[in-house]
């Protein structure tokens, strides 16, 4: 019966069949047959994985119990439920291991933890997955490329740049998955510094050098969007002359088209980048996407938006970064009316909810057109809670139109608001002072300027010195 069984159980799960009313069958069957987690682990591995996969959440709370009332769970399972359930649970359930100092485990323990530590939203997440670290070098995991590998995969996706770069520095041995995860945290969007990219491009180059280990399609995309943070048409076509070396149709894969795409559009060649987007067989949300956002960079509203009309032809739904594109574009454009039709069709048409972003855009396209009462009502009016860059950018557009009515009552809200939300950011407040000095200046409300100036004075809040970059950026990449 256990061998009929297992034949059952493995040849739906090889054919895709598996649905939640044959697993609770075989589960009951498992049950009654008086299954053993310690002489059928890989079974009872394989069923927990199955709930977890075929019907979220209901599989998801069959798969707990099953781990719950086990009799002897061994790494295996432990392994199982770290790698499939959600990130705050598999840290738990990892903790609840240790606790009983039986287990050992093995790296593929470590690998999945570290992953959910990375994937975790708390704050929390740095401090656990740091904890988990110290426990693979006290183990001994030091020397095996995947934990490495994922350790520095979870350093850069907690923004901790340093440690990830001691790690990977450390590794006795790379993988192109480690070079790829140095260089893609580098490249993050949530960073997105030069001096990151720039690091970026010399990873890249140390990994050209090193030859026992070749850049793969992962490894380009991290490149390019480098390439994209920096800026520098000169790097860029480096960049892409030695992609059209070692790949004969980069503009054939997807990602790496895309890539392209995004890469021309912001270093300035805009033409090149059209070009791209024309040749690719192949195009995503991302890649139309990409494509709207070089054209909103580059001031070209009307073209951005027959693009769009373009996608809808090609049955291509878009997402709300779609909208935010498409929205910027408007604003620099001054399409007012097209703005103002797209924003309500989020919702109604296409069923995008508007986020504070989309909000943002339209507040600086009303500002753009000289609309500041209508913009001022529209924050006031709208179902999220405004936060101040909505503010200062109706701030700004008052001063450019020169109402300083309305530019007073405005840097006033920012200013409360700043000091309600107990802001920490400096540099925030200091140029939200400025801007409300300013405002005063416009109006030769000299006792308000000094009035301004010396609440900044009582609150330590210093002016920023300015400066200016001249950035020269230049990649010699390695013969191959």
């Amino acid at each position: 019966m256990v061998g009929l069984l297992r034949i059952r159980f493995l040849s739906l799960l090889q054919r895709g069949q598996m649905v939640i009313d044959q697993l609770k069958q075989i589960h009951a069957q498992m049950i009654i047959n008086g299954f053993n987690c310690c002489r059928e682990a890989s079974m009872v591995g394989k069923l927990i994985d199955c709930y977890c996969v075929v019907s979220a959440p209901v599989g998801m709370d069959y798969a707990r119990l099953i781990f719950r009332y086990s009799e002897e769970p061994n790494v295996f399972i432990y392994n199982v439920m770290i790698r499939c359930m959600p990130p705050k649970e598999a840290t738990q359930v990892f903790a609840h291991g240790i606790a009983r100092g039986k287990l050992v485990f093995d790296s593929f323990t470590y690998k999945y933890v570290l992953g959910a530590c990375a994937r975790l939203s708390s704050s929390m997440g740095l401090w656990e997955g740091k904890q988990i670290h110290a426990r693979i070098i006290k183990v001994g995991f030091t020397s095996d490329v995947a934990v490495q590998t994922t350790s520095v995969h979870f350093y850069a996706r907690r923004n901790d740049l340093l440690s990830a770069r001691q790690v990977f520095d450390e590794m006795p041995v790379r993988a192109s998955a480690s070079w790829n995860a140095m260089i893609t945290g580098y490249c993050s969007e949530r960073r997105g510094t030069k001096d990151h990219a720039k690091e970026a491009l010399v990873v890249f180059r140390a990994m050209l050098l090193t030859c026992n280990v070749k850049p793969t399609d992962t490894t380009m995309v991290g490149v390019l969007s480098a390439c994209s943070h920096l800026g520098v048409l000169e790097t860029a076509t480096s960049v892409n002359g030695y992609l059209h070396k070692v790949k004969h149709d980069p503009e054939g894969d997807v990602f790496i088209g895309t890539s392209l795409v995004d890469m021309y559009s912001k270093c300035g060649c805009l033409s090149t980048a059209l070009n791209v987007f024309k040749r690719m067989k192949e195009k995503n949300i991302l890649t139309w996407t990409a494509m709207m956002a070089g054209l909103a960079i580059h001031g070209q509203g009307k073209e951005a938006l027959e693009l769009f009309s373009a996608m809808e032809a090609n049955n291509i739904r878009p997402n709300a970064v779609t909208f935010t594109c498409l929205l910027f574009a408007c604003c620099h454009a001054g399409l007012l009316d097209e703005g103002l039709h797209l924003f309500y069709s989020m919702s109604s048409k296409f069923g995008v909810t508007p986020q504070i972003q989309h909000y943002g855009c339209i507040v600086d396209l009303l500002g753009r057109s000289g609309c500041l009462q209508e913009a001022f009502e529209f924050i006031t009016q709208m179902p999220l809670q405004p936060d101040p860059v909505l503010w200062r950018s109706l701030l700004g557009a008052c001063k450019v139109d020169g109402d300083v009515v309305m530019g007073e009552k405005v840097g006033k809200l920012l200013l409360q608001l700043q000091q309600e939300q107990g802001s920490l950011d400096s540099l925030s407040t200091c140029e939200d002072y400025i801007a409300l000095s300013n405002m005063y200046a416009l109006a030769q409300r000299w006792e308000d300027v000094e009035m301004v100036r010396e609440t900044m004075k009582v609150k330590g809040i210093q002016t920023k010195p300015g400066c200016s970059l001249v950035q020269s950026v230049s990649l010699l990449l390695a013969e191959q």
